[in-house]
This record gives structure tokens, sequence and C-alpha cells, in this order.
């Protein structure tokens, strides 16, 4: 689905949801078995991208600002070129790095991990957010040379990237690759580097079947190629659509913001939980102890019959 210098916009409106109903519908009626089952999906698919855009709301806001430096004791303050810091932390990416959905800064997903590296290390941490709401894959390298521009150099980097590569029906590969050009560019510039792959759409009950599980099987092949990516880049990867969906749809009006897309305070929460762990193993703070193994949550995919015969249209691209 953070934030400074660069304006922000959100592409969860309603001509995302009319694009993903025509371009999707489009596809499955040049390629279903017969003419009068084609036009019958491409109405149906454009239906349920419809009802989205009537419940899921055209967000024009920022996410909390939360940038500055966070010591061990659990106080913040204010970054300045002179201030002491042992860690220096930022997040790139879209609006589930920046934390739109929440209302204070101590709510995001970057200012959690950042709260919980300091407390875990006794670790002076500096924690600057430079993601923007609306990013997509295309977007990371500028995000990322705007801070070395300014001659800043993170020691760890986490990205959070990929829903608006689904939503803006980018390629599968030439997202991935992307991902993993930002990665390695990171990586030259000496930081420590954790992905989060793309999340699971199917936890977004907002959006009609059988949108949902188009979105969702295209999501999970994005994911499976930014994995392969960015561990070729020299990153982490962390696959938060197996690591978060159970939660999310177990206790989706718990886990989701009100505008029932991006997390609310306890999802990113969890999300932050989620990420620690190889952000304190990738700054060699982890221990000896083997990581957490991810379950194998993707592979038990919801699939309405009404889904079986668009599977073949999201093959990766």
């Amino acid at each position: 689905m953070a934030v400074s210098g660069l304006s922000r916009e959100v592409v969860t409106d309603g001509r995302f949801w009319a694009r993903i109903g025509r371009d999707v519908g489009a596809t499955a009626a040049a390629t279903a078995a017969g003419a009068g089952a084609g036009w019958a999906m491409w109405n149906y698919l454009n239906a349920q991208a419809a009802t989205a855009r009537t419940v899921i709301p055209h967000r024009t806001d920022n996410a909390p600002d939360g940038d500055g430096v966070y010591h061990p004791d659990g106080s913040v303050t204010r970054y300045t070129r002179d201030a002491h810091v042992d860690l220096f932390l930022a997040v790139f990416g879209d609006s589930t790095a920046a934390g739109l959905g929440v209302d204070s800064a101590d709510e995001t997903p970057g200012v959690q991990v950042a709260r919980r590296v300091a407390a875990a290390t006794g670790k002076t941490v500096r924690y600057a957010n430079k993601a923007i709401v609306g990013a997509t894959s295309k977007g990371l390298a500028a995000q990322i040379d705007a801070m070395f521009i300014a001659r800043e150099r993170p020691d760890v980097a986490i990205i959070l990237i990929g829903a608006n590569d689904v939503t803006s029906r980018n390629g599968i590969r030439a997202s991935a690759r992307r991902l993993g050009e930002a990665v390695r560019l990171l990586v030259g510039g000496g930081a420590k580097v954790v992905v989060g792959t793309c999340p699971d759409f199917g936890v977004i009950t907002a959006i009609p079947q059988p949108l949902r599980t188009v979105l969702r099987q295209w999501g999970l092949r994005l994911a499976a190629a930014q994995r392969s990516a960015v561990r070729g880049a020299g990153g982490h990867p962390v696959p938060l659509a197996d690591l978060l969906a159970a939660e999310f749809r177990a206790k989706s009006e718990y886990m989701l913001s009100p505008d029932q897309y991006h997390p609310s305070a306890a999802g990113y929460a969890l999300a932050a939980d989620i990420l620690l762990p190889p952000v304190l193993d990738a700054i060699g703070e982890w221990g000896s102890a083997p990581l957490p193994e991810p379950p194998e949550e993707s592979a038990a995919v919801e699939e309405p019959k009404a889904v079986t015969g668009l599977r073949r249209l999201l093959r990766p691209a």
C-alpha cells in the first residue's frame, strides 16, 4: 500500500477500480472459451470494481510524521546533525511503509520497528521515513537517490512495496527487477536491507469476489518474484502475505483501519513484530537462535469457481 519532501497521491480511488475492472475484464473477455462467457465475465468483474469503488474511499491525507531519534528509555528527540546516534534506520516504499491509516506517528510501522530496535539493543536509533503514499516500484530509486543526494546513508533500510504495482497492473517481472535494483542500490551504499513483499489482497473483504481473488493471485505471484529479486540483490525478503494473512482474516475489523484497505495500529504492530527479527539479524543483534520460519499460508488460496478460469491470466509477466 510515510513521509517527507514530496507530494503524495493515493491510488485507491474510483479510477483504480474502474481500471482494474476494465482491464482484467477485457482480458477475460479476450481469452474466455466463448464470446458469451467472455462478456459475462467482463460485466461481472466491472460490477465488482464498481462495488469496491463505493466502499473504499479516496485518501488524500498523509501518514503521521515520526522522523526523529528514538532512545532505549522510550523517549524521542528531534534529529540534528550533531545528535549522537548508534544506528540509522530508514524506511522506503508506499502508503503501507508510510503508515497511512493510523492517527499518530507511534502507530506507524517504521516507528514501531525503531522503538523495538532501540529497546532490544540499547542503541540510540535515528529513524527517517522516505516512503511516499501511492508509490510503486517505479518510484523506489528516486526515494533512495533523494536520500543519497542529501549525503545520508542508512545503516539498515526497510522497504514495503508491491500493492500499488498490482493495482497499477505493472508487470510482475519488471516490478520485481526494479525492487532488486533498489535493494542493490542501498546495499551498495552500505545498508542492510529488509523487504516486506507484496501483502495479501485476500484479507481486504471490501473488495468483492471474484475480483479479490484475482488481485490476491496477482499479488502472490508478485511476492514470489520479489523474494527472488531481493535475495539476488543481497537483501532479506519477509513474506508479509504468508505471515500476516491468518491474523488479518481472523480479525479484519481489528487489523484494518476505517478505510478497510490500510492496516490499523494493531495491524502495523503485527507487521513490526514480524519485521523485527530480520532487522535485528541484519545488524548482528539477533544472536545465535534461528530466525522464525514463515508458515505456508499462501498455498491455501481461497478460490471461488468463478475465478478458477482466470488463474492463467495472472501468470508472471
